[in-house]
């Protein structure tokens, strides 16, 4: 304790440094603006104690560009204008690219997934922009949709771009589904804050 009390400043000074870095390590955009914004505050107080006046000043509007960039990023989460929902075939091209690039990251949280077009009804890209952010396959079998794949990209893992097939497009009441059954075991599952309740393993959304 009276090394940490001789030594406080340092210790700020390169803590401060080191979540800098490790802010920009982060794949999340969300993530990484409100990581480099504590990063910022924290080498502001450190520098304002050694009297680093640019230092001070940058650090403050590295700090006022991530809080703008935050704002933001909060009104979108779930802005129906900021994403758009586009449905493919299970066998378009452009998809099994989006499979293949991603494929790595798809199966720590969807262990059991290969890509079957036969055994897939309904495919949906979720875009920002030109930006692919996620992937929704399904499988209808009467009004039940059973969700083979809902995929998020590591960027806007923060968010639930998923949202806007379950809830807001419109895509699945149309085609006459009412029930959405997700897989069993799916890991790091978001559904609870979406309006799925919770069945055995899965989840499962009740659409009017």
């Amino acid at each position: 304790m009276t090394w940490l009390a001789d030594h406080w400043l340092d210790v700020l000074g390169w803590g401060g440094s080191a979540l800098l870095v490790y802010s920009l390590l982060q794949a999340s955009v969300l993530r990484l603006r409100v990581l480099n914004a504590i990063a910022c505050v924290l080498l502001i107080v450190f520098n304002a104690m050694l009297e680093v006046w640019p230092m001070v000043g940058m650090n403050t509007v590295l700090v006022a560009i991530n809080a703008w960039f935050i704002v933001q990023l909060l009104r979108e989460r779930h802005d129906e204008t900021a994403f758009q929902v586009l449905e493919v075939t299970p066998t378009d091209e452009y998809l099994r690219h989006v499979l293949r690039v991603h494929g790595a990251d798809i199966l720590k949280f969807n262990p059991e997934f290969v890509h079957d077009p036969s055994s897939t009804h309904d495919a949906f890209l979720v875009q920002k922009g030109d930006e692919t952010v996620g992937v929704v396959l399904l499988r209808e079998d009467g009004e039940t949709a059973h969700v083979m794949l809902d995929y998020v990209t590591p960027r806007y893992r923060d968010f639930s771009p998923g949202e806007f097939v379950w809830r807001r497009s419109g895509l699945l009441s149309e085609r006459g589904v009412r029930r959405v059954v997700t897989p069993p075991g799916m890991v790091g599952a978001y559904y609870d804050r979406l309006g799925f309740r919770r069945e055995g393993e899965s989840y499962v959304l009740e659409i009017p």
